[in-house]
């Protein structure tokens, strides 16, 4: 009988995409959300309910688990692993960031990605870890724009990146929970082309038959709009990452297609599948 694996925060993005990967494949998994959001787990996830910010109330998620999918910055991650360990885990792949290799403490975000990663290191089980670049559904956000008019404002219109689709995120997931040759291994991965936001939105545009144009926020509106969603250190993070450029994403990394055997999926045919967020 195959082990089962756990995946932590099965409803976010590169969670969610992790368990459809591991039900394609045929493995029992078993997905960790907060309470009440059992029912909106995908078909053939075994609903666990707990909080990474507390311990506890994950170790019984954790019995009869071979592999567990992890996100990073939780103050439960240490004890996790520990019990994960205890119950006969065998191995981790943690959900890192681009940013983690510059070993930079002073960036907040960067910081508790690196200190995730030096836990796992330590937990004495065997260990991926996944740095992909920006998301290729932070374009969502754009979508009341799109929705309500022709233009989208954002920030950072003169940085490059190779956003990469949560679903190539979860396909390396399950090929590292799943197969052998991953452990001790950090892969960055990326999409097939190095994008400016400008066209990003212009793809978007074509792919629901609309002129939509894209004007750069200032730097000064974008740390204004951070500061209403996210602590001041993340705004100075994001800050630092795209407006100072300590973070570059823009290179294409071929990384996906030489874990997955496929190449990774570009915006249009994310946009494409997504096209009714937008409507």
């Amino acid at each position: 009988m195959k082990g089962m694996i756990l995946v932590t925060g099965a409803m976010g993005n590169a969670g969610s995409a992790v368990a459809h990967a591991l039900v394609e494949a045929g493995e029992p998994v078993r997905g960790l959300v907060r309470a009440g959001s059992e029912a909106a787990l995908p078909d053939g996830v075994e609903p666990a309910v707990g909080d990474l910010n507390d311990a506890d109330s994950v170790a019984p998620a954790l019995d009869g688990v071979s592999g567990v999918f992890m996100l990073s910055g939780y103050a439960g991650l240490e004890r996790t692993l520990a019990d994960a360990r205890a119950a006969g885990v065998e191995r981790v792949v943690l959900l890192s960031n681009a940013a983690a290799p510059s070993g930079d403490t002073s960036n907040a975000v960067t910081r508790y990605h690196i200190e995730s990663e030096a836990a796992v290191r330590e937990s004495g089980l065997d260990w991926t870890f996944l740095q992909p670049r920006t998301f290729m559904t932070n374009a969502l956000q754009w979508a009341p724009q799109i929705r309500a008019g022709d233009v989208v404002r954002a920030p950072f219109g003169g940085v490059r990146v190779a956003t990469i689709d949560p679903a190539d995120i979860g396909a390396v997931a399950a090929a590292a929970l799943t197969g052998e040759g991953h452990a001790g291994k950090a892969y960055p991965l990326t999409g097939p082309e190095s994008l400016l936001p400008g066209e990003r939105v212009a793809i978007l545009g074509e792919v629901l038959g609309r002129d939509v144009r894209f004007e750069a926020q200032s730097d000064e509106e974008a740390r204004a709009e951070m500061g209403k969603a996210m602590p001041p250190e993340y705004v100075d993070a994001f800050m630092a990452f795209f407006a100072e450029g300590t973070l570059d994403e823009s290179e294409v990394l071929p990384t996906v297609e030489e874990v997955t055997g496929r190449p990774p999926r570009s915006f249009r045919e994310w946009a494409t599948e997504h096209a009714d967020a937008f409507r």
